[in-house]
């Protein structure tokens, strides 16, 4: 037989125990949600960075190729030749 505490009668003991094993069940259902939930933000989270990891990949070899490209183009058309600067005459020159 179960031993009660003391100044209790048998009455408030039972009704104590259901309401601690209902407070413990709601709590275990709560844990599991709450579970549930960070599992769900987890992969959430993990989607979202897979999905901005092939974009910044993408955009980079974008941005690769055309610096590629671009200094294919430059390295093609001639350099522009290099005006000499203009003298000044001495006498417009005071």
């Amino acid at each position: 037989m179960i031993a009660l505490p003391a100044g209790a009668d048998n009455e408030d003991w039972l009704m104590t125990s259901t309401k601690s094993v209902e407070q413990r069940m709601v709590a275990n259902a709560k844990k599991a949600f709450r579970e549930q939930e960070a599992l769900k933000a987890l992969r959430e989270y993990q989607t979202e960075k897979t999905r901005i990891d092939a974009n910044t990949l993408r955009l980079r070899a974008l941005r690769l190729a055309k610096e590629a490209a671009d200094a294919q183009a430059a390295a093609a058309e001639p350099a522009p030749a290099k005006k000499a600067p203009k003298r000044q005459s001495k006498s417009t020159a005071s």
